[in-house]
């Protein structure tokens, strides 16, 4: 297997156990002094982190081609989802429900897939 995906795959699981453990914490800690409360709530950027640190990594391993297809998809996710998000921001204003923040990362992800398909089809 790939070197990459063992290393962002044990990110992502790590993510996602300390995620649950953060969010179950959080719900005993409703009466803990705001620095502990928040604390508690950021223990999952650490993992977080591990799978930006994945991918950086495993864009040090690439060639010149695959690294010019994946900063064209990082281009179209960003723009994209800067228009995406700032477009529902507005709709917002005018009565749209609000979405956390959270959701932005998700669209980013989405975006970087759409622009990865997209940049790979240009270079075929």
């Amino acid at each position: 297997m790939n070197r990459y995906y063992l290393e962002l795959g044990a990110a992502l699981i790590i993510y996602m156990l300390v995620l649950t453990a953060s969010l179950i914490a959080s719900q005993y800690l409703m009466d803990a002094p705001i620095v502990l409360r928040s604390a508690v709530a950021l223990t999952p950027i650490l993992p977080a982190g591990l799978m930006c640190w994945a991918i950086v990594r495993n864009m040090r391993r690439m060639d010149e081609m695959h690294l010019r297809i994946q900063f064209e998809a990082l281009g179209f996710a960003f723009a994209a989802s800067a228009l995406l998000t700032f477009s529902y921001g507005f709709l917002e204003n005018v009565g749209a429900p609000h979405i956390p923040w959270t959701c932005v990362w998700p669209v980013m992800g989405l975006m970087w897939i759409v622009g990865l398909q997209i940049a790979r089809r240009r270079y075929q």
